[in-house]
């Protein structure tokens, strides 16, 4: 599940996930899919740096991480989960997509380094990871119960950014460039076969 920019969706994409599973619990089937759901991170920090204090700057997709990651850690801390864990299922991994920065001032780990977390996936660009290697530490890890994200994300709040518009929005952004992308890959696709049964 992917595209996902916030814990509210983020919610909604586990509750499909959770339904499933209890589906195939009832149905007596094999409980046991895998599964992930892609938080994208650095297109937030992309989307507000003109509308905010430089204070503020490269700091709202750590914030928005931090809060989707309390809601997963309690949806796996849940009676639900249990439920199903219990007759064999495997917890969908959190998955912090976009983890390259996208500000040319800010940390080449900042992400990499702000979001290790238990039963999570980091899709790390090549070059991130390079610079982790070369120089990256890896600092706390992020905590169960969200830390300072409220704190953070009520700055936001009061220079203006209304966060629940803009995942609407970078989600509907998102898609459209998805699917932008999968026409222009499909378009290359027939190009190339026409052309070889052209050349036959």
């Amino acid at each position: 599940m992917t595209l996902l920019f916030s814990s509210a969706q983020y919610l909604a994409a586990a509750d499909a996930f959770m339904l499933d599973i209890e589906r195939r619990v009832a149905a007596g089937l094999q409980p046991e899919v895998e599964s992930v759901a892609s938080v994208f991170i650095s297109r937030w920090d992309a989307a507000v740096k003109d509308r905010v204090p430089a204070a503020l700057r490269n700091q709202l997709g750590i914030a928005i991480a931090k809060r989707t990651y309390k809601a997963y850690r309690a949806l796996l801390g849940s009676a639900r989960w249990q439920r199903v864990f219990n007759a064999g299922a495997r917890p969908q991994r959190l998955l912090w997509a976009s983890t390259g920065p996208k500000d040319p001032a800010a940390s080449d780990v900042l992400y990499i380094k702000s979001l290790a977390a238990p039963f999570t996936v980091n899709t790390i660009p090549e070059g991130t990871l390079k610079a982790l290697a070369d120089h990256g530490e890896i600092g706390e890890m992020l905590p169960a119960d969200g830390g300072d994200a409220e704190e953070v994300l009520a700055r936001f709040a009061a220079a203006g950014i209304d966060v629940d518009a803009l995942a609407s929005q970078l989600q509907d952004e998102g898609a459209k460039s998805f699917v932008s992308s999968w026409r222009d890959l499909m378009g290359v696709i027939a190009g190339k076969s026409a052309a070889w049964a052209k050349a036959s």
